[in-house]
């Protein structure tokens, strides 16, 4: 297989959180091949995340629900038709989907790339549209090592890990203004994330409560709480419950501000969610909580303090598991408190952080 490639393309479509376990890969493919021609096969609510950033060349949006129509609307067909031809306009050389799934494969496919890497034991039929099918290795539980080894199997090596994430001035002088607002100070606050598209990674919203109340009285930092706009009535219950004030942004922030109002968070606390591995690639202060998924696989990376969670590393390659053991409710409100609490000391800031913190500078 050569190792000097002239197009690239990158096929993670989906969702927030797992788009971040993929820039490890990006920055690898930059460090690897500095001439190629790099491009991102992303669903257009994503894009936001990953548009502009330094390593990337181009993104190729890919509206799933409307080409969904593609079999009864006109139109929609007429996009399709388009996009598979941009895929082919491409002269892609490498293909890395890391997605898995038979649509993900077949548009690799249909791009005409010689060389196309996907993962071993995927669903929906998916395998034989690859060229080359990557196993998972014991030693590489965390998708960001199994997808650098995809990485290597195109024999480009694995560069040091790195998550980093566009800035927006934009977005920056939004989060400002949000803030000020409501009488936050960058660098003061934490955010908290009590919502989840799936009911059941969800820890409890009463112990959110209680946590804010003993977060605010430890360290004295405001409290906001954030999610999508139909998390909004959860992000609320928070703040009833709540004896502090609780800045509640439920729906008021784009992608990119989110981003912003991350980089500058004295410490999170998410489930396991997008918001949260987004502060995990920007090394904020965080405790992820985990229920049924699989910590092992999507934890901060090299962070494992960062996890709430029973047996984060004993659960082998699931994705999920539905043993009741796991159940999100069995973690306390103390483990997650103490987590936070080793990693903010008694300050409320980071050892070693000023007002400039060199992690939310990258």
């Amino acid at each position: 297989m050569p190792q000097t490639y002239k197009n690239i393309l990158i096929i993670k479509p989906s969702a927030l959180g797992d788009l971040i376990q993929v820039l490890p890969v990006l920055h690898s493919l930059r460090e690897g091949c500095p001439h190629a021609r790099i491009s991102w096969f992303v669903r257009r609510e994503f894009a936001a995340l990953i548009e502009g950033h330094p390593d990337l060349d181009e993104v190729i949006l890919f509206d799933r629900r409307y080409l969904g129509k593609a079999w009864w609307n006109p139109r929609a067909f007429a996009a399709l038709v388009g996009l598979i031809d941009r895929l082919c306009r491409g002269r892609f050389d490498l293909v890395l989907d890391f997605q898995g799934l038979f649509r993900t494969s077949a548009f690799g496919w249909l791009s005409g790339c010689p060389v196309r890497i996907g993962m071993a034991g995927t669903r929906e039929l998916s395998r034989g549209f690859y060229t080359h099918r990557i196993a998972q290795k014991p030693e590489s539980i965390h998708l960001v090592d199994y997808y650098l080894d995809m990485l290597a199997a195109a024999g480009i090596e694995a560069a040091e890990p790195r998550f980093d994430l566009p800035c927006d001035a934009d977005a920056e002088d939004a989060v400002r203004r949000l803030l000020a607002e409501h009488g936050v100070q960058a660098y003061r606050y934490a955010v908290l994330v009590p919502g989840s598209a799936h009911a059941d990674k969800c820890w409890p919203v009463e112990r959110f409560a209680e946590l804010a109340d003993r977060i605010a009285e430890r360290f004295g930092l405001s409290i906001i709480a954030t999610g999508t706009a139909g998390e909004a009535p959860t992000v609320q219950e928070l703040a009833q419950r709540a004896r502090g004030a609780v800045v509640n942004l439920a729906g008021r922030t784009s992608i990119r501000q989110l981003v912003a109002l991350m980089r500058t968070a004295a410490a999170v606390v998410s489930n396991d969610t997008g918001p949260g591995h987004i502060a995990a690639a920007l090394q904020r202060p965080l405790v992820l909580i985990f229920g049924r998924s699989n910590p092992a696989r999507v934890l901060p990376y090299g962070r494992p303090q960062c996890a709430a969670a029973i047996d984060p590393t004993g659960r082998g390659f699931k994705a999920d598991n539905f043993d009741p053991a796991y159940d999100i409710r069995h973690i306390t409100v103390e483990d997650v408190f103490g987590r936070l609490r080793a990693q903010l000391g008694s300050s409320g800031r980071r050892a070693g952080a000023t007002e400039a913190d060199p992690a939310v500078a990258r």
